[in-house]
């Protein structure tokens, strides 16, 4: 690990379109300016919050058994696969019918979120009461009512907020069976017909995402089952009309802190009831067009050629802006799409940023800019502070940027330039940091975004070094 700030300077930013950059003069004669081209990686990049993920599970009977902690083994062995996060489901079967949870079941989950803090591996969360058998699926179906839920979200609390650090997302849960939201006891008044909600189910309903958004720290989303589900929380409608606008995004706000999970990604024309509106084509848009602010991921449930066919199925993420997908399930879906398919979408899930260029500038008004393309489906979709990183081998000046990296579109590039005003005078090595904002993390490497470059990757620190030195005079 890096004990990375040992003097932090403040440094104006600015954040624009790439542009060519060509060397300059200042009218001392002093500074000098040198630019590197980087060499793009072909490699699967193991980065934190996107990729193929492993679907995890467990549980917590009325006698306490059930319960299979997370091992660091097996999680060691995600990371070597290049896997950075799971789908952890806590079922809850012991609470269903009692508001309080246990102090033994809440360390459990605690354990398990520092077992995955140890390994570099982020935690989607999720909690529910109870699985579905074999279908069809009939009422009573077993999961827990409001007041309970209420209970149980605010218990949780105090875990999610001491270990937001490593939950991506939190899936809403809690409601139906796999807390998908659908075969309900309690949040749908005629259990029989699920689909069919009335005011007063959505009312409940809403009460659950709020109390959900309230445990969570601001900086952190839920997902929801289908995007009937927050237009409903949100009381919008479907299409670009009621989907996140640009100026929303990151706003803190419920909209912008709301994205999506289809657990059954390509299996139908509507996914099984994931798209629900008439025609198809509104939430299909609406979920376009505000996914680029928001967590989307999921897993595929069916083979449907050929939709379910790479060609297909790789256009739709790019179009939804896939940050995960199970590893696991559907694998004869996964098997069609074959090593080169897989290979590719391990590369492009989520985000995927290739340094192109850097330029320093020498001299009294020293300065450092660098060039990001972004070669993903998604920008990262929690906030990721953008550093430069300078060492002259006995002292380490990290200048902190204004860029956010969840900025970075896809398919776009961004140049960010740094003014090392303040900055001790001395030779410099530079390096591009991406680390974790979260204290916690933010000197663990495991936690820093890699950029998709040969040669640059400085795995015991966590920067990606340009391979440049700037000289700052006074």
């Amino acid at each position: 690990m890096l004990h990375r700030t040992i003097l932090t300077v403040a440094a104006a930013t600015v954040i624009a379109l790439a542009v060519p950059t060509t060397a300059a003069a200042s009218p001392g004669g002093h500074a000098s300016t040198s630019t590197v081209r980087y060499t793009a990686s072909d490699a699967v990049i193991a980065n934190p919050s996107r990729g193929f993920d492993h679907t995890t599970e467990t549980h917590y009977r009325a006698d306490g058994s059930g319960y299979t902690p997370l091992d660091a083994t097996t999680l060691a062995g995600y990371r070597d696969e290049g896997v950075t996060q799971i789908v952890r489901v806590f079922y809850m079967e012991a609470f269903v019918d009692q508001r309080h949870l246990s102090r033994a079941w809440l360390r459990l989950v605690q354990h398990d979120y520092d077992t995955a803090r140890d390994a570099g591996i982020g935690v989607i969360t999720r909690f529910a009461y109870v699985q579905g058998g074999d279908y069809p699926y009939t009422a009573p179906y077993g999961d827990a009512d409001l007041p309970t839920v209420l209970a149980h979200i605010e218990q949780l609390t105090p875990t999610l907020r001491r270990n937001a650090d490593v939950i991506p997302t939190l899936q809403q849960g809690f409601i139906g069976l796999w807390g998908e939201g659908y075969y309900t006891d309690h949040f749908a008044s005629d259990p029989a017909n699920p689909g069919v909600l009335t005011e007063a189910d959505e009312a409940a309903r809403r009460q659950v995402v709020r109390a959900e958004l309230r445990a969570l720290p601001s900086s952190r989303s839920i997902q929801v089952r289908t995007m009937q589900m927050k237009q409903d929380a949100l009381r919008t409608p479907s299409g670009t009309a009621g989907a996140l606008t640009p100026a929303q995004a990151h706003d803190g706000s419920a909209a912008a802190r709301i994205g999506h999970h289809n657990d059954c990604f390509l299996a139908s024309p509507d996914d099984f009831g994931t798209f629900l509106s008439d025609p198809l084509s509104l939430d299909q848009d609406y979920l376009a067009a505000e996914s680029r602010y928001v967590p989307v991921g999921g897993e595929t449930c069916a083979v449907n050629a050929p939709r379910s066919e790479y060609p297909s199925a790789s256009a739709e993420m790019a179009r939804y802006h896939y940050s995960y997908l199970n590893l696991d399930y559907n694998r004869d879906v996964l098997a069609t799409w074959g090593a080169e398919g897989m290979r590719d979408a391990a590369k492009k899930l989520g985000y995927r940023f290739t340094m192109t260029s850097s330029t320093v500038t020498s001299g009294r008004s020293a300065a450092v800019s660098v060039t990001v393309r972004n070669d993903g489906w998604a920008a990262p979709y929690n906030t990721r502070p953008v550093d430069l990183v300078l060492t002259d081998g006995r002292r380490t000046v990290t200048v902190p940027t204004r860029a956010d990296a969840r900025d970075w579109q896809p398919g776009r590039s961004v140049t960010v330039s740094a003014s090392l005003r303040g900055v001790p005078r001395g030779t410099w090595h530079v390096a591009l940091a991406l680390p974790a904002p979260e204290r916690t993390i933010a000197d663990d490497p495991a936690f820093a975004i890699r950029t998709a470059n040969v040669g640059t990757w400085d795995a015991r620190t966590g920067v990606n070094r340009l391979g440049q030195t700037v000289t700052v005079r006074r």
